[in-house]
């Protein structure tokens, strides 16, 4: 299954507030006759946009200019639960707390984050729900972000892939916190896949028995790692996929994503030096979840954070989990940053 066309009510729906939607090839789709700094839309509008980032993975608002930093929180608080969730260091040049602040100039804003695939607040019970990049300068040489839907992922996987990773639970590796490698959007219901590449210590395997949990050995571990790496690598059109794209910022763009529908990473040329590749500035911002998780089935009779106790009894003697920073280092060669 595809990354799902829009919805024609929706679009009608949207356009008789004067907001017209167009999807971008092959997901995500751009947004025009909606002001930013205005007051936000009618809940009804805001639903039916969160409906279609939910769906298609990503919204971009274009020809908003430069916001300010108020007024790009302001904007983020039109999605999931209406307020901020911010957890990130704080450059000295970012207008806000709120703003995550990011470049490829150490002086002008923080650099190397997120290289690999990867989706925010997976330290959190609840990781954020929404997810705004509003590009500031764009590098004269590129500095995309990529996404790829992790439904259509999902989708992509053989049946019995599908069906072992749906037995996998994954433990973050600074905070322990435990989420589903695969789960049912809250929105669109769609199954989607979920790993954090560069934040995960180790996984958990629920066996057919229910009071049953095994913790994954290095090599299992190699493989769930670097399989889901080459799946939403796959997906990418470069690569021939029709469920992830490079996306080329534009000046003004504003982008919301659903953080709970699609992963991403910063393309390797947004990591390139200024003086080559010319300065990068993004600013990000995260969005509190209005609900829990995603979370592991609630018959798994699972905490929502691990525990010593717990690690113990599912290691059967070469389990692996990795405390602490990046987590488990599925490939040693690869720039690797939170």
């Amino acid at each position: 299954m595809a990354v799902p066309d829009l919805s024609p009510s929706t679009v009608d729906f949207l356009a008789q507030h004067g907001i017209h939607v167009v999807a971008i090839d092959p997901l995500g789709a751009r947004v025009s006759g909606l002001d930013l700094r205005a007051a936000p839309p009618s809940p009804e509008v805001l639903g039916a946009l969160e409906a279609e980032m939910a769906s298609r993975g990503f919204l971009v608002f274009t020809d908003q200019g430069i916001l300010s930093g108020d007024e790009q929180v302001h904007c983020s608080e039109f999605w999931g639960a209406r307020e901020m969730h911010s957890t990130h260091g704080v450059h000295p040049r970012a207008p806000n707390r709120h703003i995550f602040r990011l470049s490829n100039d150490s002086s002008v804003g923080i650099t190397g984050v997120g290289p690999q695939w990867h989706n925010d607040g997976s330290f959190e019970s609840s990781i954020f729900s929404h997810v705004g990049y509003h590009i500031i300068r764009v590098p004269e040489q590129g500095g995309d972000t990529q996404f790829v839907h992790q439904g259509a992922a999902f989708d992509a996987l053989p049946k019995e892939k599908q069906e072992y990773w749906s037995r996998l639970v994954t433990i973050n590796a600074t905070s322990g916190d435990l989420h589903p490698m695969v789960h049912d959007h809250p929105i669109s219901g769609r199954r989607s896949v979920y790993l954090h590449l560069g934040m995960t210590g180790g996984i958990f395997e629920k066996t057919d028995d229910l009071n049953d949990l095994r913790l994954l050995e290095h090599d299992e571990l190699l493989d769930v790692f670097r399989s889901y790496n080459a799946l939403l690598n796959a997906g990418l059109v470069e690569n021939g996929g029709r469920y992830g794209m490079s996306y080329p910022y534009k000046q003004g763009d504003c982008i919301f994503i659903d953080n709970w529908a699609i992963a991403h990473r910063a393309s390797p040329e947004a990591h390139l030096d200024q003086s080559k590749q010319g300065l990068r500035i993004l600013h990000r911002t995260t969005v509190k979840s209005p609900r829990p998780g995603p979370l592991p089935p609630k018959t798994w009779q699972l905490p929502t954070v691990v525990t010593q106790n717990l690690l113990m009894s599912a290691d059967r003697g070469e389990g692996v989990f990795v405390a602490g920073g990046l987590g488990f280092r599925w490939d040693p060669d690869i720039h690797m940053q939170n």
